[in-house]
């Protein structure tokens, strides 16, 4: 997702930033997740829960840019009713290819697993979640098994994938999208282990896939082919197409000053709420 070039993109994320929710959420920054690649997360959570569902948010940014940084909105909107979520950094192209990033989204799911209780969440309720080639990265951890089994986790074991705008489908690339053929190789069958449509094979976790129908950078098209997948096995996924919005504007839905161009906040939540496996609680008056 490219919304604006350099310092005028940062500008943007500010000034949504600026309006999000702040009241009843702690918000921890810095966490070093990757000490050998300097990568570190962002968590977002709500003062006073415990085993709450936890959402790994991937940004988008065409492989290649994006800060975590940008997206304290969505944390924030999320965190404000109820649910944890975690940013992480990950390595960008051509600094790394689709191994190099692919590990690192893994790692972050890992970890976030294994801290689940420390920050208030539940291991069992992990959600993977991404926008545009985000959108790409949580849905290969939710199809692909080889990314997660490095780290001892099974897709299936994950809560549940919600996609906004994500590249799913995409074989054969075009040959004048340079960028992508030097992430994800130059012949069909190299790009196949980068398309998430490939992997659906009945032991994937339920998904909520949004897309917009005015989107005009990632075609519709993808959410539909990885809904059409996902209902061939029999699997549990929900498609949501928004009449009239565009590929920027169903993430910056989430923000308060634009909530009203598209329900993705709404939706989000119910998802989660109708799949997390263990409800929040409120801690008890006097307890850690």
């Amino acid at each position: 997702m490219l919304l604006l070039l350099g310092g005028c993109q940062g500008a943007l994320f500010a000034g949504l930033n600026s309006t999000d929710e702040r009241r009843g959420i702690e918000v921890e920054r810095d966490v070093v997740f990757d000490v050998q690649h300097h990568l570190a997360l962002d968590v977002y959570r709500p003062a006073s829960v415990e085993h709450a569902p936890i959402v790994v948010f991937f940004y988008g940014g065409d492989w290649m840019r994006g800060k975590r940084q940008w997206y304290r909105f969505t944390g924030a909107a999320l965190a404000a009713r109820g649910v944890i979520v975690v940013v992480p950094d990950y390595r960008k192209y051509p600094g790394v290819k689709m191994d190099g990033f692919m590990r690192d989204a893994a790692d972050a799911v890992a970890w976030t697993h294994a801290h689940a209780a420390q920050i208030g969440g539940d291991a069992g309720g992990i959600f993977v979640m991404g926008h545009s080639a985000g959108g790409q990265i949580a849905a290969l951890l939710a199809t692909d098994p080889r990314w997660l089994e490095a780290d001892g986790m099974q897709p299936r074991e994950l809560a549940g994938f919600i996609g906004l705008a994500g590249v799913y489908d995409f074989v054969p690339i075009a040959a004048k999208e340079k960028d992508m053929i030097g992430m994800f190789g130059k012949t069909p069958a190299e790009q196949r282990s980068a398309q998430p449509v490939s992997f659906v094979h009945g032991a994937e976790p339920p998904m909520l896939l949004l897309h917009g129908t005015a989107d005009h950078e990632v075609d519709p098209s993808n959410s539909k082919s990885l809904a059409r997948a996902m209902q061939a096995r029999h699997e549990d996924v929900t498609l949501k197409l928004y009449p009239g919005v565009g590929h920027s504007a169903l993430l910056l839905s989430i923000s308060r000053p634009l909530r009203g161009d598209a329900p993705t906040l709404d939706d989000v939540l119910m998802f989660i709420h109708a799949h997390e496996k263990r409800a929040s609680r409120v801690r008890e008056p006097g307890r850690g």
